[in-house]
C-alpha cells in the first residue's frame, strides 16, 4: 500500500484537527451511543490502548478468549473519530460491534463528545499523562506514524505542543476540561497514567468498582500479569506492529511505557521554560500531576 501523504493541522472549532479526525464529522457528531457503552477517553499517548486492553480482558477476557488471539486491538476497541481513506472508518467499526458492552476509544476533547454519550448516561473511562511525558511520547508517535503532522525538530515539537498547536489541540485544555466535566457527569472515571505504573491491581481494583466487576483473584492476576508493558509489547494483537501508517522502524509504537523518560529529552532551560508556562495554564488545585514515580 503506498501511503498517503501526512496530513496537515488545521484550527477546527478552536482546536488543532487533521482531516483524518474531521473528515467523517457529521457521522460521528450523529453517532448514537448506548447506555452500556464505555467509552475510553485520553489525550493521544496517554495509556490509551493499555486502558483498552484492561477493560477488553476484564469484560472477555474469560468469556471470548479467542478474541485476544484472532481480532486486533484497534477492532475490539475502534478509534470513532479516525477516518483514513481506504480503511473502515472507525465510526463504521463501532457501529459494527456485537459485544455489550462496546468499548470505544477517542481523543477528542471533551466539547467535540457526541452528544448522544451523554444523554445515554453511557459511562467513560479517562486517563490522563503528565505532560513532559505526553509531550515526549507524542513526539516520537508523530515520527514513526504517518497519519500524524511531521513533528520537525524536538525543540520545534515542544513549543508547538506548549502553543497547542497539535493535533487535538492543548494537553492543558484537554485534561483540565475533562476534569472539570467530572464534577458535573457521575460516570466519568479519572485515572493516572502514573497510578498505573505505580500500582496498576489497585487501579485495576478502582475501575472494577467504577464498573460495578467483580472478577475472581486469579483473574485479577492473569490481567495484571497480561497487562504489563513488556508482554504487551510483545502481543501483536495489541502493539500495532501491522499497522500500515507506522513505521516502527523509526520507533516503536509502544516505545518505553515508562514516567520520567522526558529526563532523558528536556535540557535544562527547557525544563525551566516549561515549568514557567505550565504555572501559568494549570491553575486547578484539585488536578495534580507527578513527573516521577
Amino acid at each position: 500500500m503506498e501511503l498517503p501523504p501526512r496530513p496537515t493541522m488545521f484550527d477546527f472549532h478552536g482546536v488543532s484537527m487533521s482531516k483524518y479526525f474531521t473528515d467523517n464529522w457529521e457521522n460521528i457528531q450523529t453517532f448514537r451511543a448506548r447506555p452500556d457503552d464505555i467509552l475510553i477517553a485520553t489525550y493521544p499517548k496517554a495509556g490509551t490502548t493499555w486502558v483498552s486492553y484492561i477493560l477488553d480482558l476484564l469484560y472477555f477476557g474469560q468469556t471470548c478468549p479467542n478474541r485476544q488471539t484472532s481480532i486486533p486491538l484497534n477492532e475490539r476497541v475502534p478509534f470513532l473519530e479516525i477516518s483514513i481513506p481506504s480503511l473502515p472508518t472507525g465510526k463504521d467499526l463501532a457501529d459494527q460491534l456485537i459485544t455489550t458492552p462496546r468499548l470505544i476509544k477517542t481523543h477528542l476533547p471533551v466539547q467535540f463528545v457526541p452528544k448522544s454519550f451523554w444523554d445515554q448516561k453511557s459511562r467513560i473511562v479517562y486517563v490522563a499523562r503528565n505532560a513532559k511525558d505526553s509531550a515526549v511520547s507524542y513526539f516520537h508517535f508523530g515520527r514513526m506514524n504517518n497519519a500524524q503532522p511531521d513533528p520537525g525538530q524536538w525543540s520545534t515539537f515542544l513549543q508547538n505542543f506548549m502553543d497547542g498547536k497539535v493535533v487535538f489541540g492543548s494537553w492543558y485544555k484537554h485534561v483540565n476540561e475533562w476534569w472539570e466535566k467530572k464534577q458535573t457527569y457521575s460516570n466519568l472515571h479519572y485515572m493516572f497514567y502514573e497510578d498505573l505504573i505505580e500500582d496498576s491491581g489497585r487501579e485495576i481494583d478502582q475501575l472494577c468498582s467504577f464498573l460495578g466487576l467483580s472478577p475472581s483473584v486469579e483473574e485479577k492476576e492473569s490481567i495484571v500479569t497480561g497487562v504489563t508493558f513488556d508482554v504487551m509489547k510483545e502481543n501483536k494483537m495489541i502493539s500495532f506492529s501491522t499497522a500500515q501508517m507506522m513505521n516502527h522502524r523509526v520507533s516503536p509504537f509502544m516505545r518505553k511505557g515508562k514516567v520520567g523518560d522526558w529526563k532523558n529529552h528536556f535540557t535544562v532551560a527547557q525544563n525551566e521554560w516549561f515549568d514557567e508556562d505550565y504555572k501559568q495554564k494549570m491553575k486547578n488545585p484539585t488536578l495534580k500531576f507527578r513527573t516521577n514515580v
